[in-house]
């Protein structure tokens, strides 16, 4: 396990393998599942979308309000993957995004597709939205607040965002598979292949 310090934009993501720690620095484009539609929808009409390339994603939903003409997210934490899982090759192959962050991990078909456009998933914790919070430094942008605060896409600057395990590398590495394999295993010699 290496402990790995990255600023953004990211453009390789070749050096990280599974569960390597990752601190992130710089711009991260935050989305759930319908600003994710909306950016495929739009990329499919030929219509402008926010430029998230090489930006990490994280899967999240912010609380956020105005103060004073700027942004101010109060709680902010991982939302699970596998709500983004249907449509996240696609998104991923128009985004040109690198890096995925959220918690759950996403399945095996998905991850595979991944490692063939190139792209690594890291795991946050969930429950760690005060921790979080504290790594944020401020909103820099926020698109499509139509379909509401949470599942708006937003452009924030953190500082040490982390730590991020990488759960699923560009290698087939997989620490989600891994465990299933495990379980599987105790499973079958526990109970004697029945």
């Amino acid at each position: 396990m290496n402990i790995i310090h990255i600023h953004t934009p990211i453009r390789s993501v070749d050096d990280l393998r599974i569960g390597d720690q990752v601190y992130v620095s710089g711009l991260v484009a935050i989305l759930r599942d319908q600003a994710q539609k909306r950016f495929i929808e739009y990329k499919i009409k030929g219509l402008t979308t926010p430029n998230i390339e090489n930006l990490p994603v994280f899967h999240c939903g912010p609380i956020a309000y105005m103060d004073g003409g700027r942004w101010i997210i109060k709680s902010i934490g991982p939302t699970t993957s596998a709500r983004m899982e249907r449509d996240l090759p696609v998104f991923l192959k128009l985004s040109g995004v690198r890096m995925v962050i959220g918690k759950g991990g996403v399945s095996r078909s998905t991850a595979s597709d991944m490692v063939k456009i190139g792209v690594v998933y890291c795991a946050y914790p969930g429950g760690a939205s005060a921790f979080l919070v504290k790594t944020l430094k401020k909103v820099v942008d926020v698109y499509w607040l139509d379909l509401g605060i949470p599942e708006a896409l937003w452009i924030v600057e953190f500082e040490n965002l982390g730590p991020l395990t990488v759960a699923i590398d560009i290698y087939g590495g997989n620490i989600y598979s891994q465990v299933e394999d495990n379980v599987e295993r105790n499973l079958d010699r526990i109970l004697g292949g029945r």
